[in-house]
């Protein structure tokens, strides 16, 4: 089994948990969907949320999906000026045979113009 990584990220249209929430369990989902995951395959998820998202954890959400025993961690993006805003990302460190070209990055919402090239 090799170490693998999965980006991804989504955004919302304001501050407020519930939409935090939604986001992130719709862009989990994605990326567990798109890739054939289950939680016994993910070792850990590394979640950011950009300086102006602050109403809840993104991990949370995570949590919610069934990821009890998946370590979790949130941290805020490095506040850039020019940054596009209320962006939520993850980074998922999974075990697979499949090979690095076959993971399937996930870009949701107005995140997709943050990696224009593979978004979906």
């Amino acid at each position: 089994m090799a170490v693998r990584a999965i980006r991804g990220a989504t955004q919302v249209e304001a501050n407020e948990r519930d939409q935090i929430l939604e986001a992130t369990t719709e862009l989990v989902a994605e990326v567990m969907a798109r890739n054939g995951l289950s939680t016994e395959d993910v070792i850990s998820v590394f979640f950011t949320a950009t300086p102006d998202l602050t109403a809840e954890f993104p991990a949370l959400a995570a949590r919610k999906l069934g990821f009890h025993e998946v370590p979790l961690l949130c941290a805020s993006e490095v506040n850039v000026p020019h940054a596009l805003p209320r962006v939520i990302r993850l980074m998922a460190y999974i075990e697979t045979d499949r090979p690095r070209a076959e993971m399937q990055h996930v870009y949701l919402r107005g995140a997709t113009a943050l990696r224009l090239d593979i978004a979906q």
